[in-house]
């Protein structure tokens, strides 16, 4: 049965930093130079989420030059664990973590000042009820993104570089910009057996990166070759 879809839906995000980074590297963190769709799916349900609908990102447009940066950060080289449920019954110890004894400098190379248009459509999940239909869910996102509403702050990449959502009818057009991405990181695939990265072979096309419905597509396309 053909999943239905509703119209294309669009926002406008810009900001003066974005990191989308590469899985590949692991202490340092190296920004792909296009926003990933899954950081594009991140913007959208800041905007509007519910248990009812899901996000299908088609295509994500570059409007300015893209333009990289490099700098120092402070970061933590792990992180606080959650106490246990018999601790939180019962009461007992829980280890202390001091962030200041756990700090490490490491490289960023990250996207700056940049503007993205990203297109998207809406589907609906098992979860929906009754009352839920795609022309609900549109209305809500269309009203919630002139009104500059979010759940919370949408970021580009990293919760440290804000994204300002604005409607996307005033966008200029892409940028004139065409090359070879790589293998991006398409989305998550979470599991209770285990989460799975999942990959496609990315490419920017005039300023637009089409993203691909079944990721693996293109990447057995490209093998095939």
């Amino acid at each position: 049965m053909p999943v239905v879809r509703s119209p294309i839906v669009s926002l406008r995000a810009k900001g003066a930093l974005a990191v989308f980074t590469q899985p590949a590297f692991k202490a340092e963190r190296v920004t792909y130079p296009v926003m990933t769709p899954s950081a594009a799916r991140g913007l959208l349900e800041a905007v509007l989420w519910k248990p009812a609908m899901r996000w299908r990102v088609q295509r994500i447009d570059v409007l300015a030059p893209i333009e990289f940066v490099a700098f120092r950060r402070n970061e933590v080289s792990s992180r606080a664990a959650a106490p246990s449920v018999d601790v939180v019954r019962l009461g007992g110890h829980v280890p202390p973590f001091f962030a200041d004894e756990d700090r490490a400098q490491r490289n960023t190379v990250a996207l700056r000042d940049v503007d993205y248009a990203v297109h998207a459509a809406i589907e609906l999940t098992e979860h929906a009820g009754p009352g839920d239909n795609l022309a609900k869910f549109v209305e809500m996102f269309r009203r919630r993104v002139e009104r500059g509403q979010h759940f919370h702050q949408p970021y580009l990449g990293c919760r440290e570089f804000p994204a300002d959502i604005v409607p996307a009818d005033s966008a200029p057009p892409p940028v004139n910009d065409s090359r070879d991405l790589g293998i991006m990181l398409w989305d998550v695939a979470y599991a209770p057996g285990g989460n799975r990265a999942r990959f496609f072979r990315a490419r920017l096309e005039r300023g637009m990166l089409h993203v691909p419905d079944d990721p693996e597509a293109t990447l057995v396309e490209e093998g095939a070759a």
